[in-house]
């Protein structure tokens, strides 16, 4: 871990020495380590320690970028220089908004020092004790379990600095039993939330129950989505059209949505990278403070997330939500939701499934893609464990299912929600979602795995 003073010192040092009209230094570090296991064997523990800087200048309206993973200060000016020449002969940015200014940025805890100080032995520990019991009973167990602590911080030419730094747990696997298989994951940043054993134990019950699967035929039923699969629905709405660019642009499913319900008015989504029931940063890529969002409120869109230059063409406030600008996917996808939650309601599964009176109960999507955005139509498969519901009871599996389901219309015919959430990490962010049940989804096939 790099710490605050060096990293200020490190980042105010290299913009001094900046010749650019405007310039900007994201600082990202990573001190993790992971034991995966497979065939029921831990077959590797690493640790790692990587650092970058992403450098973003502006001569002018014309803007060039460029990453090091040296530190040192001679590598910092080179990359300066290489993302100066970069703007040097970029397009203009007619509507470049110039970089942010310094604005108040209150801290937000989300550091444990179990956490930080999780050893390879406690790794091995807990993820063994879920192996006895996958051999225990002839499954095969495979997974990763991951700790560490990560260090963002942001600096530009204006006068912004902001740091943060906290720690990060993941923990999913795979169990497979003969024909049938259970899944089940978690992300948080406290340590003593996480009981490896007690989701392993999750996974094999699944796995087990998933033997023997029946086929069913391609249609239209209601189905109870398990939270990992409301991860992919909620992941889906949120990263392809919940941010301000794809708005700009046409091509969000919140276009010609906004201010009427278009959802069930069960279905309330926002964003919020200051709760530490997420993974919470409080500021984003530019270093603007993070801002509550209400997405969806009961079924409605209000409106979609901001970074300067997307806010700026609407004479808005950045709401706190620009990727890293140096990552070449940024410009095409714009600001994020990075800390989503689907707001939980009244129901325990059970009682979930008890509202079927013929349906499918599903415990995760898998290699689902976007097909088309102005309805979020996705299309992918399900996996570790499908179920037939039968009078409100889990009758027996069926094999997995492929599907093509506008996830708008999905969210409109959610009936119930669950009381519980799960926190979940991807990528870009987190999702805290409890599972729902929806009156309608589209099954167009079985699948060969």
């Amino acid at each position: 871990m790099l710490g605050e003073a060096k990293v200020r010192q490190l980042l105010q040092d290299a913009l001094a020495r900046s010749r650019a009209d405007q310039t900007e230094l994201v600082l990202l570090s990573w001190d993790g380590a992971l034991t995966r296991f497979a065939n029921n064997t831990i077959h590797q523990n690493v640790a790692e320690h990587d650092a970058q800087v992403l450098v973003r200048v502006a001569t002018g309206k014309r803007v060039g970028s460029a990453v090091t993973n040296r530190l040192d200060g001679g590598a910092l000016d080179r990359t300066v220089a290489q993302a100066v020449a970069a703007a040097a002969v970029a397009p203009e940015v007619a509507d470049f908004p110039g970089l942010p200014d310094p604005q108040p940025v209150a801290a937000v805890h989300a550091f444990d020092e179990a956490a930080a100080a999780a050893s390879p032995y406690w790794r091995a520990q807990q993820v063994e004790e879920l192996l006895r019991a996958a051999r225990s009973e002839g499954a095969v167990a495979a997974g990763a379990l991951a700790t560490g602590v990560h260090e963002v911080a942001v600096a530009n030419s204006k006068g912004v600095f902001c740091y943060h730094a906290g720690t990060r747990v993941n923990f999913s696997t795979v169990v497979r039993v003969e024909d049938g298989s259970g899944y089940a994951e978690r992300a948080g940043w406290r340590l003593e939330e996480f009981d490896v054993v007690d989701l392993g134990r999750q996974a094999l019950d699944r796995a087990r129950r998933a033997r023997t699967p029946r086929e069913l035929p391609a249609g239209t039923y209601p189905v109870v989505l398990d939270p990992y699969a409301v991860q992919d629905v909620v992941g889906w709405l949120t990263y392809a059209g919940a941010g301000a660019l794809a708005v700009q642009e046409g091509r969000s499913w919140m276009n010609g949505r906004m201010g009427t319900r278009a959802l069930s008015e069960l279905v309330t989504v926002w964003d919020d990278g200051r709760d530490p029931d997420s993974l919470p940063m409080p500021f984003d890529f530019e270093g603007v403070p993070r801002q509550r969002v209400v997405i969806v409120d009961q079924g409605v869109p209000r409106g979609p997330v901001y970074d300067t230059q997307t806010a700026a063409r609407e004479g808005k406030a950045s709401t706190g939500h620009a990727l890293p600008k140096a990552w070449p996917e940024a410009a095409a996808v714009g600001p994020v939701p990075a800390h989503v939650f689907l707001a939980p309601g009244d129901a325990s599964l059970e009682e979930l499934v008890r509202g079927l009176d013929r349906g499918l109960y599903v415990t995760r999507f898998w290699y689902t893609r976007l097909v088309h955005p102005g309805d979020c139509v996705v299309t992918g498969m399900t996996r570790d464990g499908v179920f037939w519901v039968e009078g409100g009871e889990v009758a027996y599996p069926v094999r997995n299912l492929r599907f093509t389901q506008g996830y708008v219309q999905a969210l409109a015919s959610v009936e119930r929600v669950g009381s519980e959430t799960y926190l979940l990490g991807d990528r870009f962010g987190a999702f805290r979602v409890p599972a729902v049940r929806i009156g309608a989804f589209t099954f167009t096939g079985v699948t060969e795995f």
